[in-house]
């Protein structure tokens, strides 16, 4: 940890052993959250490219991406289109970034980001240790409708040196559940919940009791509620966190995000 309590990027290697079981729970949960025939753009990172191998099955896929990790992981996918970027590549995490990475993707609209980062914080939202790589994620943002954040526990709670997506813009963070010790990335889903961050905890087991035995087929996805909060269960509706004392109309909420991100384009 640097002075300031800022961290220093990890390098590929390093990345892709460290929480390897968490970001394939995490990638199987955000898998679900893409349908047939969506547009999507999907960033760099390790657990992006748990993602991207899983969006293979999805048909009608069109994914837009800087990451030739996450390209080669379409590569064979008959039913998704890839389209990439421009831009100088960045060796470290295999990802094109620079203005022609930035000036390719103007104009872009897509119905979802799915982003990573090192670090990620309520007060900052999600960061990164390199100011090319958070430039271009900052145009894959604005190219959304929605931001989707993965982020395995280690990271939560983790500040780094430029700013990528604000809390604010961030529709929903999937994540892994925190070891029960772990109480910074507790505290810290707790506060971004209560700015509105819809969080899904892959993994999660709900209190009570111990869980049942999981039925055969993909990872399900289990919202549990964090300290404070209470489940609000919708009629034929998945379950949704929802801050106690804090509950907003969806619609509401929805309205005002998209006026933010609205409002981040034209910065």
């Amino acid at each position: 940890m640097l002075p300031g309590g800022f961290t220093r990027e990890s390098g590929f290697p390093q990345k892709s052993l460290s929480a390897t079981a968490e970001k394939t729970a995490i990638a199987d949960l955000a898998a679900g959250l893409v349908e047939e025939g969506e547009a999507i753009v999907v960033g760099a990172g390790t657990t992006t490219q748990e993602l991207a191998r899983r969006l293979a099955r999805v048909p009608g896929l069109t994914v837009v991406t800087n990451s030739l990790l996450v390209a080669q992981a379409l590569a064979h996918a008959n039913r998704v289109e890839v389209v990439m970027t421009g831009g100088t590549l960045r060796g470290s995490n295999y990802a094109l970034v620079g203005s022609g990475a930035e000036q390719s993707l103007q104009g872009l609209r897509v119905s979802r980001a799915f982003l990573s980062g090192s670090g990620l914080t309520a007060e900052r939202g999600l960061s990164t240790s390199n100011m090319l790589s958070a430039s271009v994620d900052r145009a894959l943002v604005q190219a959304a409708a929605e931001v989707v954040v993965l982020a395995d526990h280690t990271k939560l709670g983790t500040d780094t040196m430029f700013q990528t997506v604000p809390t604010d813009v961030i529709t929903r963070l999937v994540t892994d559940e925190p070891p029960v010790p772990d109480e910074r990335a507790a505290t810290e889903l707790q506060a971004l919940a209560d700015q509105g961050v819809q969080v899904a905890v892959a993994g999660a087991t709900p209190t009570g009791g111990p869980a049942d035995p999981a039925p055969p087929g993909p990872p399900q996805r289990r919202d549990v509620p964090l300290p404070g909060q209470r489940r609000n269960v919708t009629q034929g509706g998945p379950h949704q966190l929802r801050t106690a004392g804090a509950l907003t109309d969806p619609a509401t909420g929805d309205r005002e995000r998209a006026a933010r991100v609205a409002d981040l384009r034209r910065r």
